[in-house]
C-alpha cells in the first residue's frame, strides 16, 4: 500500500510543482471535497447509537484508513481536518435538501474554477486527466506539502522526488 501511495504521490506531485497552482489548490481542493460530502450526506446508510451514517462518513473513513497506513502523520491530520468539514457537510445536509444541493453546486463548480486557474499557471492538465486516482491524492498531498514547508516528512518527500521524473512532461524528464 505505502509503495502504491508514494507512487500516486509522485505522479500528483509532478502536475503541481507551480506555486501558484500549488496555492490554489489549498482553496480549491477543499472546496470540491466539503461540497462532494455535503452531497454525499444527503445519502443515509443507516443510523447508530452515536448518529446516521452517511455516504460521506465511509468513503471519507476509507481514505482517511488509506492516507494513515500509507503515512500516518498525514493520515492523522486530515482525519481532523476533513472530520471537522464532514461534520459541517452533515449539518448542511440535515438542513435541507434544497439547501444542501445548492451549497454543493456552488462550492463544486467554483472549487473546479480555482483549480483549472492554477494549472493554467501550471501550464499542464490536472493529473486527475491521465489518472482518476489521482483526485484522492489531492487532501493528502495537501497536507504533505504545508508538512514539507515546515521541515517535516523529508523522507517522503524525497522518496516523492526519486519517482516524479517518469510523470514530468517529456522536454523536462531526465
Amino acid at each position: 500500500m505505502r509503495n502504491w501511495f508514494y507512487e500516486q504521490m509522485a505522479m500528483y506531485s509532478a502536475y503541481h510543482r507551480d506555486k501558484r497552482n500549488q496555492m490554489t489548490h489549498h482553496v480549491g481542493v477543499p472546496m470540491i471535497v466539503f461540497s462532494l460530502m455535503v452531497l454525499g450526506a444527503q445519502v443515509s446508510l443507516g443510523n447508530t447509537d452515536f448518529g446516521s451514517v452517511t455516504l460521506s462518513g465511509v468513503l471519507i473513513a476509507a481514505l482517511l484508513v488509506v492516507y494513515t497506513i500509507s503515512v500516518p502523520l498525514v493520515g492523522i491530520l486530515c482525519a481532523v481536518i476533513y472530520g471537522v468539514l464532514l461534520v459541517l457537510a452533515q449539518q448542511i445536509a440535515g438542513v435541507g435538501t434544497e439547501i444542501a444541493l445548492t451549497a454543493f453546486a456552488v462550492l463544486f463548480v467554483l472549487g473546479w474554477i480555482i483549480q483549472f486557474w492554477g494549472h493554467a499557471f501550471e501550464g499542464r492538465k490536472p493529473a486527475l486527466f491521465d489518472n482518476a486516482l489521482q483526485i484522492f491524492m489531492a487532501p493528502s498531498f495537501l497536507v504533505a506539502e504545508i508538512l514539507f514547508s515546515l521541515g517535516m516528512l523529508g523522507g517522503l518527500r524525497s522518496e516523492m522526488q526519486s519517482r516524479m521524473g517518469r510523470y514530468l512532461p517529456e522536454n523536462e524528464a531526465g
